[in-house]
């Protein structure tokens, strides 16, 4: 599977590595070295990480209460205790060390080192969501879609979460449609 960082945010990011959630759900984690893989492309490591079956389940149980905690904050509804209670314990995990080197920062550290910093990531964003200016968190318009993003966009008016998967399918659907409505037109 090919990672994609469209989110905003390193926990956004995260949730997206598990897609089509309400369709057929495609697992973007299904084994420790794709764990591994993703937090150095994710930017939060620079090697992959030794990783077992135990650090996954941990990297994958954040994500799930996450996804939870951020939706409901989205819609105004009580955070459930055993979300709230996973993330702020992996966030109390040691997080990754940098060190500068002479061709640039190192990050290294383990699988729950990254589980760490990705449940920082998720305290930081759902709290900013109660404050006064909260970030507009939304979730992609692609019917089949459930990734959620940050709309940074000018107008604020993104509507999917990237052009290259969900805003160019749903451009070209509409095109389609357009063409399929004219040429209907013309014959009638």
């Amino acid at each position: 599977m090919e990672f994609v960082f469209v989110s905003g945010n390193p926990a956004l990011d995260l949730l997206g590595t598990l897609k089509w959630r309400r369709s057929a759900p495609e697992e973007g984690l299904p084994t420790p070295a794709d764990a591994a893989r993703w937090a150095v492309e994710a930017g939060l490591l620079s090697d992959p990480p030794e990783a077992g079956e135990e650090e996954l389940r941990r990297l994958t149980e954040l994500r799930e209460s996450a996804y939870r905690l951020v939706h409901a904050t989205m819609a105004g509804a009580p955070a459930d205790a055993a979300d709230l209670r996973t993330v702020n314990e992996a966030a109390a995990g040691s997080p990754a060390s940098i060190t500068l080197t002479a061709r640039g920062a190192r990050r290294t550290g383990s699988l729950d080192a990254v589980t760490a910093e990705v449940a920082r990531a998720a305290v930081a964003l759902v709290g900013d969501m109660y404050g006064a200016t909260p970030p507009k968190v939304r979730e992609c318009e692609r019917d089949a879609c459930t990734r959620l993003f940050i709309d940074r966009s000018r107008g604020g008016t993104r509507s999917w979460c990237g052009m290259a998967e969900c805003g160019n399918r749903v451009k070209a659907r509409e095109y389609r449609a357009r063409k399929a409505a004219d040429r209907e037109a013309r014959l009638s």
